[in-house]
């Protein structure tokens, strides 16, 4: 059995192996028709656009994308031509979770809010959408729900609509996939009319696909006084990211608010899981990140403690300082381990 994988990918070679020893390491957006047309199964990020033009003729028969979003791979045509695919929900969760964590924390100890003061309103609330509903209650903050799709399946009165999340938040924070139509679409949910109708002037941040904000509005926004600042991770048009706006924002960084060791480990893991359950194949291997080189951290607070775990800030000031290099600084990401791989001592 053939698999080809994204050369990104981290943790897979050894434990691959267990699975097949044909395996092909490529660049994500060098994946061409004449790569892949002997191969058996895919294992790929969000830089292989999986399509007809692709896969057609092909033998591939599954793919695994190592990523919680889909919105790469054409599920219309893959059902067509019978080719079966799976992702890896709740994957990164909990390293959005910290990516959020360390943000509020900046608003507290360096832009001086008091958090226990502030509502934070959470659009879309799945895997990573109801982690940070439980971080942002940890730090103490009022937290409103918007999850349409959710909401109607459940008939659940715990959410509010995105109206209402306009009004009365001071930070607004986006987790839905990306929907280009249908019922519950999100490309452009947060438009010109939407910043028109915020009321608090909150703080906005985008860790989930760059299209859910419409550029021009959000800039538009800044330009008016109708948002506080900013905080986008994701980005319309990746790699080629609107500059004016990087700028502007507060904490600009490349697409990686999901991308802890921790998170990378269990995407592998997931994707590598369905590839042996798709081809009924049994494999013995693990995937774990290494131990942080210095797993103790002493600080004058947990807070301080948190962020010296992981500080969005250093990857924000490296793609301000490089933006040309987004995919450099998204592909070749620094080591980066969750608070549960470390011991904070208060000093």
């Amino acid at each position: 059995m053939k698999i080809i994988v994204d050369n990104k990918i981290p943790y897979i070679n050894e434990a691959i192996k267990s699975i097949t020893d044909s395996v092909m390491y490529v660049d994500g957006k060098d994946f061409t028709s004449e790569l892949v047309k002997d191969a058996d199964a895919l294992i790929i990020r969000t830089r292989t656009f999986c399509d007809k033009s692709l896969l057609e003729g092909s033998s591939v028969k599954f793919i695994a994308t190592a990523t919680i979003g889909f919105d790469h791979i054409d599920t219309q045509y893959c059902k067509e031509a019978g080719i079966i695919w799976s992702n890896c929900p709740g994957c990164n969760a909990d390293a959005v979770a910290q990516y959020i964590e360390a943000v509020l924390l900046i608003l507290k100890l360096t832009e001086g809010k008091e958090l226990s003061n502030l509502t934070m309103g959470v659009v879309g609330v799945g895997n990573v959408g109801s982690r940070i509903v439980k971080v942002a209650q940890k730090l103490g903050l009022r937290v409103l729900q918007n999850d349409p799709p959710r909401e109607d399946a459940e008939d659940s009165k715990e959410f509010v609509s995105l109206q209402t999340i306009a009004e009365e938040c001071d930070v607004i924070t986006f987790h839905t996939p990306l929907n280009k139509e249908g019922q519950y679409k999100t490309y452009h949910l947060a438009d010109a009319s939407f910043f028109e109708s915020l009321k608090k002037k909150p703080y906005i941040i985008n860790t989930s696909r760059g299209e859910v904000i419409d550029t021009i509005a959000l800039l538009s926004a800044f330009e008016k006084g109708q948002i506080t600042q900013a905080i986008i991770d994701v980005w319309e048009y990746e790699p080629n990211i609107d500059l004016s706006l990087l700028n502007k924002v507060m904490i600009g960084t490349p697409h990686i608010a999901g991308y802890s060791a921790d998170g990378k480990a269990n995407a592998t893991r997931m994707a590598l899981d369905a590839v042996c359950r798709f081809f009924n194949i049994k494999a013995d291997y693990t995937v774990e990140p290494p131990t942080p080189l210095f797993p103790i951290i002493h600080a004058h607070s947990i807070d301080e403690g948190i962020l010296a775990i992981y500080d969005p800030r250093t990857d924000s000031k490296n793609l301000k300082n490089s933006p040309q290099k987004f995919e450099d600084l998204r592909g070749n990401y620094p080591f980066r381990r969750e608070q549960k791989a470390y011991t904070i001592v208060v000093e």
